[in-house]
C-alpha cells in the first residue's frame, strides 16, 4: 500500500489543504520544469488517488491551492473563473494539471475537491527569493546601511497583490460550503513592481527619482542622488506575464468574502517585519502615510 493511502486510511477522513508544493517559484521552474512538473502538478493527482483508494472520498474535503499564473497571456481583463487560461510556465503549465485533475475528480468521484485560483498573495512569511519580500528586506538593509542597493527584473510587471491573512480565510470558507466550487480570489487593483518599490521607499524615508529606460534604467534616491534600485536581465523571465487583475465576483456573492487589508497596508506590514529583522522601528502607519504623500508613486491604481 502506497504511504499516502496508509496515512488516509488512519486519517479516516477530514478536511485537506493543499496549500502549496515544494516548488513554487515561477522564474526557477523555467530552470527545474521536469521536478516542477512532477511536485506541482502530479502531486496533486497523488493526493487526490489515495483519498480515492482509501474509500474516504465521502469523508474527505480537498482544497487545492490554484494561481492566477493560469491565466498567464491574459485574454481578458479583469480575469474570473470563466476566462481562458494560457499560462507562460513550466510552473504554470504543472498547475493547469492540478486544476484538471481537481475538476475531473470531483466529476467522475463525488469528490468534495475545489480550486482557489488565488492571485498574489504576501505576507511578512513569503520567501526572500519572491519580488515582494526581496524589496521589503533590501530596503530595510539599505536603511540599516548593511546593503548598498536593490537589483530586478521587470519593473513594471503587474499585479493583483493581497495579504495571506484575508486569502487563508477565503481558502476555509470555500471548504463550508454544501457543495465544491472553484472561485477567483482577488482584490480587484492591480500595481506593478516599480510602485511596490516606490511605496517601501517612501515608507522608510527615501524618495525615488526613475532615470534611463531599459536595462540601463535605474532609482536613485531624490535627496541624495544615489543609485537605489537597478535592473538586471538575470531576473527576467523567458516568458514575461505582464499583467494579472482578478476579478473575485463570485466569491464575494456566494461566499460573502471581501479583502480586508489595502494595498498600502500590505506593504507596510511587510516592511515593518523586515526592519524588525536588522533591529530597526519603522515609524506608524498614519506616518508612513503622510511620507507617500510627500512623493506620490509614479505608478497607477486599476481597478476590476
Amino acid at each position: 500500500m502506497h504511504p499516502c493511502v496508509r496515512f488516509f486510511c488512519v486519517l479516516k477522513g477530514g478536511v485537506v489543504r493543499e496549500c502549496g508544493c515544494l516548488q513554487s517559484h515561477v522564474k526557477v521552474s523555467f530552470e527545474m520544469p521536469e521536478y516542477t512538473s512532477k511536485v506541482t502538478g502530479l502531486g496533486t493527482l497523488r493526493l487526490l488517488e489515495a483519498v480515492r483508494s482509501a474509500g474516504l472520498t465521502k469523508e474527505t474535503r480537498i482544497y487545492q491551492a490554484s494561481t492566477s499564473e493560469l491565466f498567464g497571456r491574459v485574454q481578458e481583463s479583469p480575469q474570473s473563473e470563466t476566462t481562458p487560461f494560457y499560462p507562460r510556465s513550466p510552473y504554470g503549465i504543472a498547475k493547469l494539471y492540478a486544476y484538471w485533475t481537481v475538476v475531473n475528480y470531483r466529476e467522475s468521484y463525488g469528490m468534495f475537491c475545489v480550486n482557489g485560483i488565488l492571485f498574489n498573495h504576501e505576507s511578512p512569511r513569503r520567501g526572500k527569493t519572491f519580488v515582494t519580500r526581496k524589496i521589503t528586506r533590501a530596503v530595510a538593509q539599505i536603511v540599516k546601511g548593511v546593503q548598498d542597493s536593490l537589483v530586478l527584473g521587470h519593473l513594471d510587471s503587474w499585479r493583483d497583490w493581497g495579504h495571506a491573512k484575508d486569502y487563508v480565510k477565503v481558502m476555509w470558507m470555500m471548504l463550508q460550503q454544501e457543495s465544491p466550487q472553484d472561485f477567483v480570489i482577488a482584490t480587484g487593483e492591480q500595481h506593478s513592481v516599480r510602485e511596490f518599490c516606490e511605496i517601501a521607499f517612501a515608507f522608510a524615508g527615501r524618495h525615488i527619482k526613475w532615470e534611463g529606460e531599459g536595462l540601463n534604467e535605474k532609482g536613485v534616491d531624490k535627496e541624495t542622488g544615489k543609485e537605489l534600485i537597478s535592473v538586471s536581465p538575470v531576473y527576467f523571465r523567458p516568458a514575461e506575464v505582464e499583467s494579472l487583475l482578478g476579478d473575485a465576483s463570485k466569491a464575494k456573492k456566494l461566499l460573502g468574502w471581501e479583502p480586508t487589508t489595502t494595498f498600502y497596508e500590505l506593504v507596510y506590514d511587510m516592511l515593518r517585519s523586515s526592519f524588525e529583522e536588522v533591529g530597526l522601528t519603522l515609524p506608524s502607519f498614519d506616518e508612513c502615510m503622510r511620507r507617500v504623500s510627500l512623493s506620490p508613486a509614479d505608478g497607477r491604481v486599476q481597478k476590476a
